[in-house]
């Protein structure tokens, strides 16, 4: 008997040594007090406009408007397959993702290279080519947009080489490509300095083994650096492909989806039709849309760059 006493005693004791611990239960409330900020944000700014876009889709909803909405079923559906500005703006938007993906990765990859050496100046040159990242797209499209003119550096340039430069962002032929080569300057040193972090996690031993087998620069950069660069590559192609799809700014800046919606976007489409049109359903529909889509191309990312060796 003493002995069981003296042990519900102990287990007693314990237990009342649990409950007032110092910090068990304050710790706890401090931690729910610090995630009200973030999920009253994520709910304010993300679950209630993706609710509200899912049920405006299926009303005629105006932004300012007398009548309440209606619904009105698959009808907005229905008019944005029919809608060649739909098609257009979808189309422009797969060409652009489907051209800057590779483009700036393999540009990003290549100053990567060339700034990862130690030598006197490399920190200069990584600052020049990271400062377009930080300087506002407004002021870099302004500024490409001068540059772009008939009369523009870019085709004063090409007129010292006997070359008469097109009216870029004036002729449907060129208006996305000179989006796409701006964009790809831009957002540049950002995935350089991703590169660049992940050419800096691979060891110097595996260079130096490869030297001793008398490897060249290509062979070096095939058998090590590329193979661990494989956290880094499907890093970069995740982030790129969600800004290619979510081109709007230089868009809307420097063309205003023209000429002939030769440079509209389903975004541009519809920050266009939801407030300068001010319907608001036909542009819920659209962005629906584009949610789907990039939902698909977002998945099949993941596929392709999904870790093999655990799936076996």
């Amino acid at each position: 008997m003493t002995t069981i006493t003296a042990a519900e005693n102990a287990s007693a004791i314990t237990t009342r040594k649990r409950k007032s611990r110092p910090g068990s239960r304050s710790s706890t409330t401090t931690a729910l007090l610090m995630l009200v900020p973030a999920a009253v944000l994520l709910v304010t700014f993300l679950l209630i406009p993706i609710g509200l876009t899912f049920g405006l889709a299926f009303t005629n909803a105006r932004l300012i408007s007398p009548r309440p909405a209606e619904f009105i079923g698959t009808d907005n559906f229905v008019r944005l397959f029919q809608d060649e500005t739909f098609w257009a703006s979808l189309r422009n938007t797969i060409i652009f993702a489907v051209v800057i993906v590779p483009l700036q990765s393999a540009c990003a990859l290549g100053l990567a290279l060339l700034v990862n050496v130690k030598m006197r100046g490399v920190n200069f040159f990584r600052t020049i080519y990271f400062l377009p990242v930080v300087t506002s797209m407004v002021v870099v499209s302004m500024l490409w947009l001068f540059m772009y003119q008939k009369n523009g550096l870019i085709n004063q340039v090409l007129l010292k080489f006997g070359i008469d430069g097109p009216d870029w962002l004036g002729d449907p032929h060129t208006a996305l490509l000179a989006i796409i080569l701006m964009s790809a300057w831009q957002a540049m040193g950002f995935h350089m300095v991703i590169w660049l972090s992940g050419l800096q996690t691979i060891p110097g031993d595996l260079y130096e083994a490869a030297d001793l087998d008398g490897a060249d620069t290509w062979q070096k950069f095939r058998y090590v650096t590329w193979p661990g660069l494989r956290a880094t590559r499907t890093f970069i192609l995740i982030t790129i492909t969600i800004s290619a799809f979510a081109l709007f700014t230089q868009v809307n800046i420097m063309t205003q989806g023209g000429p002939l919606d030769s440079t509209s976007t389903l975004v541009l489409m519809a920050v266009r039709t939801g407030f300068q049109q001010q319907q608001t359903g036909y542009a819920s529909a659209i962005s629906l849309a584009f949610f789907v889509l990039v939902l698909a191309v977002t998945l099949v990312n993941r596929y392709f760059t999904r870790d093999k060796d655990v799936v076996r």
